[in-house]
């Protein structure tokens, strides 16, 4: 028992010593994440803590300052990156969810101020911390019927039955009109604010490919004819149908109504 002991004390150091020199290690070897340890410094430094370990301080003492952020003190801010991979750096920067304008918001979609090149070179950086890779759907072998019905149980609850966006608790479901193939299956894999997190074994790669066609469907629907009301699904469309036809056929019988009154012998 003593030799499990000392043997697990001597891993534990050792990855303890391993850490240690990641951290006192400089920019790294490759070419791209050593450019994207600078841009680091420059843009995420100030949340999440030199070697990318996360941070915490109180609100007096905490920075948190950088481009493209309305506070310079914020507190509890900044987890730590290790173990994200480039799955969640590419996401989260290039939808312009980070840097987020202020603790406590909910990120959204806004300009992207990086070149692709940056982005790359900051992707690479993080990915050097480990994690899962950047998933490449596939929706061209996707089924859009599956999809729709995969999308029908996990996704429309939040974001509308044809990815218009939604209400729920302490967030704002946005409209996926915007995200690439590529982030709707970051999305799925990472779970971004308040979205749950689904595993392969939840989803596997293939329904995500399925979901991801049926998204790109969803940005151009089959038109048929008719009213589309933004495709927002058919309980919001059959109320505002009931909204106008209720008054029409009101009208209507008041109409009549006084035409008959106006005929002879009425």
């Amino acid at each position: 028992m003593r030799a499990v002991l000392i043997v697990a004390a001597l891993a534990v150091a050792g990855l303890l010593a391993a850490g240690q020199a990641r951290a006192d290690s400089g920019p790294p070897k490759d070419p791209l994440a050593a450019y994207g340890y600078h841009l680091y410094g420059q843009y995420c430094l100030g949340c999440h803590g030199g070697n990318a370990a996360g941070r915490y301080k109180e609100p007096s003492s905490a920075t948190g300052f950088g481009p493209g952020r309305e506070q310079q003190q914020q507190g509890g801010i900044g987890p730590s990156l290790h173990g994200v991979g480039a799955l969640a750096a590419d996401f989260y920067l290039r939808t312009g969810y980070m840097p987020l304008r202020r603790i406590g918001l909910q990120p959204r979609r806004e300009r992207v101020f990086l070149t692709n090149h940056e982005i790359e070179a900051l992707v690479a950086y993080v990915a050097s911390f480990g994690g899962p890779p950047i998933p490449t759907p596939r929706p061209e072998l996707g089924n859009i019927s599956q999809g729709q019905a995969l999308f029908a149980e996990h996704c429309a609850g939040c974001h509308q039955i044809m990815g218009q966006g939604g209400y729920v608790t302490g967030a704002l479901p946005p409209a996926l009109v915007l995200a690439t193939p590529r982030q709707v299956a970051e999305a799925v894999r990472i779970g971004p604010y308040v979205m749950p997190k689904f595993s392969r074994s939840s989803i596997s790669d293939r329904q995500l490919d399925s979901i991801v066609r049926y998204v790109e469907y969803t940005k151009r629907p089959d038109r048929p004819g008719g009213w589309g009301l933004g495709y927002i699904g058919p309980v919001p469309e059959g109320l505002v149908t009931w909204f106008l036809a209720v008054p029409a056929l009101l009208m209507l019988c008041l109409l009549l109504g006084r035409r008959f009154k106006r005929e002879p012998g009425a």
